[in-house]
């Protein structure tokens, strides 16, 4: 059964255009094509990253923090209360006024005694400033170095100039050992970020992170498994430039910097605006959706790949606008 179900799975008609099978992919000693077991280094090496931001928190975010003033608020713990606990884990955070009543009689406590309790308990909860820092300070860390290796990587490729070029001798388009790593970088930072989902800073827009990240890697994948390898490098460093301003935004935030914070909100607002809602509908969406059909016809990795960037850009769309009404307060109230 498993045999027939990856038969199936890896149709030719699935990944590749009219015309092209398997056969027309095979590898010579100078030529090699992109293979699905090569994304099972991702997981090792996300792992590897996992251990690497652990040991960079730690060394080196935890301790400039400190230095640069970053202090945790001294907040009032909740007495222990093991009904009030129970409650708190199992059933609900912030109850209502008639949870709070029936709480107060249980432990023989005054109403304002327990809604005392769980407003101290949840706040025993939220993240201390200085694990949103580390956290900040791993990511700015990360973005700038995939950044300007993309750029190394593209910079003397012709689609990146030519975005036509993306789709010359496709899928026959040798792969590069500059565009491998990259890819494999970029997989597994994703990866490291799902690992870590579940003890990261939870945020507002947590569900929408966990759609990107799921679109992401399954973005990355299908294009690797595809050869979309072209279009898959514009995609991943139009995003990661932006996300180069994000979170030095953050970290300036956290230290009480405000001029400073509010400068580079600007900046980053200006570069994710122009690069999610103008380059990539340009660079990515019009090239893959209409340039890719002069070379061929439409076929199931053609539509599944214009589904993927079609989501990233419904929440580019999301988070743009959570941008805008940001940049709007800021200009009325002049505060982020």
């Amino acid at each position: 059964m498993a045999h027939s179900l990856n038969e199936w799975l890896w149709q030719h008609e699935f990944w590749l255009p009219p015309g092209i099978t398997w056969e027309d992919m095979q590898e010579s000693e100078d030529i090699r094509y992109p293979k699905p077991h090569d994304l099972l280094l991702s997981i090792p090496f996300a792992l590897i990253l996992v251990v690497i931001r652990c040991a960079f928190e730690r060394a080196i975010a935890l301790p400039l923090s400190s230095k640069l003033g970053v202090r945790d608020k001294q907040r009032p713990k909740a007495q222990p209360n093991p009904v009030l606990e129970t409650f708190y884990s199992t059933c609900c955070k912030n109850p209502a006024e008639g949870e709070l009543i029936s709480l107060a009689k249980q432990c023989d406590l005054p109403v304002r005694k327990v809604e005392r309790w769980f407003r101290r308990r949840r706040n025993t909860d939220r993240p201390s400033l200085s694990k949103k820092f580390c956290e900040a300070c791993w990511r700015f860390t990360f973005y700038i170095i995939s950044f300007f290796t993309g750029l190394a990587v593209l910079y003397d490729k012709p689609w990146l100039w030519d975005h036509r070029e993306c789709w010359t001798g496709y899928p026959q388009q040798p792969l590069q050992p500059s565009l491998f790593w990259y890819y494999l970088l970029e997989l597994s930072f994703y990866w490291s970020l799902v690992f870590t989902l579940p003890f990261d800073v939870k945020r507002k827009d947590f569900k929408e992170q966990v759609v990107h990240h799921a679109a992401t890697i399954f973005l990355i994948s299908f294009s690797y498994c595809a050869n979309y390898i072209r279009i898959g490098t514009l995609v991943m460093v139009i995003h990661d430039a932006s996300d180069c301003f994000l979170e030095p935004t953050k970290i300036f935030n956290y230290m009480k910097w405000k001029k400073t914070c509010d400068s580079l909100f600007m900046i980053f607002s200006a570069v994710f605006l122009i690069s999610r809602l103008v380059i990539f509908p340009y660079t990515v969406l019009y090239n893959t959706y209409y340039y890719s059909m002069e070379i061929f016809q439409p076929f199931f990795g053609y539509y599944f790949v214009n589904a993927l960037l079609i989501i990233l850009q419904l929440l580019h769309v999301f988070w743009s606008s959570l941008i805008i009404h940001m940049v709007y307060k800021f200009i009325l109230q002049g505060t982020v």
